[in-house]
């Protein structure tokens, strides 16, 4: 029998963690590659950043959370018991101080790009998750990530504006196939996100669309200018194979936008070097 996860990882959501941590990675490691720069200190302080960042943001979240999970979803750590609230603060703490300490070390741009991505994540805590306007932390914190990675690594973000735009529709599919998972919890909870305004046929459609659209669309864009190459072609149908396999759950369509997200941003940072 496959023995739980300790609750201080369950804490921190570790799948959404480990996805934007192993995307800022690829993104940093191919930007430096492109650039001809070592991929060395700033690459490995501007993930430890994103990584502190994320174990911030996962562990406020059920901090914020932790009086309507204790109602809908008491399995989880703080309202099981097995966190006690000062332990989730402090986990919180620490990932916030990694986030700074290792920001600080890479320069000023990175350091308030990443706090600005960080304060976006915590709003969405304390509040905006349960408001109709609950995509708008998504767009913002991951519109601001590429420019911090570039940033931390050591190349001018006019290298990655391009794909800033792309974000948007991205993220809200993000949010809305990550909402979707705590659906009928958010609506026990008199939640008003948009996946609750919408319903969750509205939202499932919407984040498949969405997330579809930007990988054809970017896809389509790059082959037409012929600039792209086997392994990015290759990372490019991966992605659409995830999203389209999460069209048969809701589950399933987190994963593949997750899975998407990381194979996406490599095959576009390859294609456009």
């Amino acid at each position: 029998m496959m023995r739980p996860m300790p609750a201080a990882i369950r804490l921190i959501h570790p799948a959404p963690a480990l996805a934007v941590v192993a995307l800022s990675a690829a993104l940093g490691a191919i930007l430096a590659a492109q650039a001809d720069a070592p991929i060395g200190d700033r690459w490995l302080f501007t993930v430890l950043a994103v990584a502190g960042s994320q174990v911030f943001t996962g562990a406020t979240n059920d901090i914020a959370d932790r009086f309507r999970d204790s109602a809908v979803r008491p399995e989880k750590p703080l309202p099981a018991g097995e966190l006690s609230l000062n332990a989730a603060a402090w986990i919180a703490s620490i990932g916030l101080a990694v986030q700074l300490v290792a920001s600080f070390q890479t320069g000023t741009l990175p350091l308030v790009l990443g706090v600005l991505a960080s304060g976006s994540a915590l709003a969405y805590n304390l509040f905006l998750s349960r408001t109709p306007l609950s995509p708008l932390p998504y767009i913002v914190s991951f519109g601001l990530l590429p420019a911090w990675v570039a940033s931390g690594v050591g190349i001018p973000i006019e290298r990655v504006l391009p794909a800033i735009p792309l974000v948007a529709p991205f993220a809200m599919a993000a949010h809305l196939a990550n909402t979707l998972r705590d659906f009928e919890a958010d609506a026990a909870g008199s939640s008003r996100s948009l996946a609750q305004v919408l319903g969750r046929r509205g939202s499932r459609l919407l984040a498949a669309g969405l997330a579809l659209a930007v990988g054809l669309g970017v896809g389509g864009a790059l082959v037409i200018g012929g600039r792209t190459s086997p392994p990015s072609l290759a990372l490019g149908l991966i992605g659409l194979a995830a999203v389209a396999l999460g069209t048969t759950g809701e589950r399933r369509l987190w994963y593949g936008i997750l899975v998407a997200a990381v194979c996406w941003t490599a095959a576009w940072a390859l294609s456009t070097g």
